[in-house]
């Protein structure tokens, strides 16, 4: 009976990617047996032994709601994989909790790494969540059109390693306090809340040259922050600055570049925006910059003075679609648009 429902299930929730015939969709339902080649016990189990599409085709693999106490690995030799979480973000969970200092470095923290292109996400979360003890990735992303949707990213520091190729997140939500964007890839963030949860830096970008065509944009989102997170701690019944609030970003590279367009800002934010790492002039070198921001902690009056105006070139330079295009002119929003 049990095989009987898997079935059933399976064949429900893979009618609506069956539109090509080369394509791929199994099932990952925990207690299934493994290796498939329908329906998988783990997300990782799927990803390893899911068939091969066809010429140019895409696997999909739809994850029942639970939590998962995994460490996923897309690889290279995997590329046009897209996960599906059936349900709401938070109810389909991928979960760890290692940290630099018991890992060995950052870049072996991570809860789920992508290094296929053309990799898809949708209505999942993934956490990291070791807190505040250091580095703890919750997601690196070394691929190329990669793209996010209904996804929640949860972590302390470092939270989203953003690093390599083209990425678009929309409809995300991402969760940290120190550098908790950080990396060199081309990425646009649209329609995405930023939750600071401590006083810190949501990004931290590493563009090498003036000439990398790398860089943060993030529009039309929205920036949050959980109470204390401006520096601010009650003591003998009152409130007083204890350390500094929380920034726009700081450049881990010379050339750092960090643009919000038509953002949301909740009261949170250090009127300076931007940190120069206590790096003297470095901020004359990166690009920072935000355009028709609104909210309480909007104040481009108090910015830093080295802090970019963005002209009408720039503006259409930034939107989705020409920042990402590349040279095989990718439409992620139409991408994004086909799923969940």
């Amino acid at each position: 009976m049990r095989n009987v429902l898997s079935a059933i299930l399976f064949a429900t929730l893979a009618a609506p990617f069956a539109s090509h015939a080369q394509d791929v969709t199994v099932l990952v339902q925990p207690g299934a047996k493994p290796n498939g080649p329908d329906v998988y016990p783990t997300i990782q189990n799927a990803i390893d032994h899911a068939p091969e599409p066809g010429p140019n085709g895409r696997v999909t693999i739809r994850i029942t709601p639970g939590t998962y106490h995994e460490r996923l690995w897309i690889p290279r030799n995997r590329p046009n994989l897209t996960l599906v979480g059936l349900g709401k973000p938070e109810d389909t969970v991928i979960t760890s909790d290692h940290f630099a200092k018991q890992s060995g470095g950052t870049f072996f923290t991570q809860t789920v790494e992508v290094l296929g292109d053309g990799f898809r996400a949708a209505n999942l979360t993934v956490e990291n969540s070791a807190g505040n003890v250091g580095q703890a990735v919750a997601v690196a992303v070394l691929a190329d059109r990669a793209i996010f949707k209904h996804c929640r990213f949860l972590g302390y520091q470092d939270t989203l390693f953003a690093n390599w190729g083209r990425q678009f997140y929309t409809d995300d939500y991402v969760e940290g306090a120190v550098d908790y964007v950080f990396g060199n890839a081309t990425a646009v963030f649209s329609k995405t809340e930023f939750h600071t949860v401590a006083p810190g830096y949501i990004t931290a970008q590493s563009r090498l040259s003036e000439t990398e065509p790398t860089g943060y944009v993030i529009r039309d989102s929205h920036l949050t922050f959980a109470p204390g997170a401006d520096g601010t701690a009650m003591t003998d019944n009152a409130a007083h600055k204890t350390a500094h609030g929380v920034f726009f970003g700081r450049p881990w590279r010379n050339y750092s570049r960090v643009i919000f367009i038509n953002t949301n800002i909740d009261k949170g934010l250090e009127p300076a925006g931007w940190s120069d790492w206590n790096n003297g002039g470095i901020l004359k070198t990166a690009f920072y910059a935000e355009h028709n921001s609104t909210g309480p902690g909007a104040s481009p009056s108090t910015r830093s003075p080295e802090a970019r105006r963005l002209t009408a070139a720039d503006l259409k330079h930034f939107e989705t679609r020409e920042f990402l295009k590349g040279k095989d002119n990718w439409n992620p929003e139409a991408e994004a648009a086909q799923l969940p």
